[in-house]
């Protein structure tokens, strides 16, 4: 059974820095392109950043220069460094992950469960 362990979130002021970090664990033949979303109160989830297989990343404007997504496929981890926080960046941070399971079997999307980060101002 796959899952996706989050960690890493918590409370912080304006300015500051978080790294969150998503483990992925289970039957896991491959995976390809892994990402960060979040959700605040009463908005829809959105794209954070986002990083395929070979490293190629993309962020949402409003995290560029503020935000890092990194992977390191030797431990099925995917890092998410957020510095310059903001009180807007407020929100349930979930990770994703396209994985595939066995020989011959579909891609998949995976979620986490979510970690909170608030920012204070």
């Amino acid at each position: 059974q796959v899952q996706l362990v989050e960690s890493g979130g918590g409370l912080v002021e304006a300015g500051g820095s978080l790294r969150v970090s998503c483990v992925v664990s289970g039957s896991i033949l491959s995976i390809n392109a892994m990402g960060w979303y979040r959700q605040a109160p009463g908005k829809q989830r959105e794209l954070v950043a986002h990083i395929t297989s070979g490293g190629t990343t993309n962020y949402a404007d409003s995290v560029k220069g503020r935000f890092t997504i990194s992977r390191d496929n030797a431990k099925n981890t995917v890092y998410l460094q957020m510095n310059s926080l903001k009180p807007e960046d407020t929100a349930v941070y979930y990770c994703h992950a396209d994985l595939q399971e066995f020989v011959r079997s579909p891609y998949k999307a995976y979620w986490g469960q979510g970690t909170q980060v608030t920012v204070s101002s």
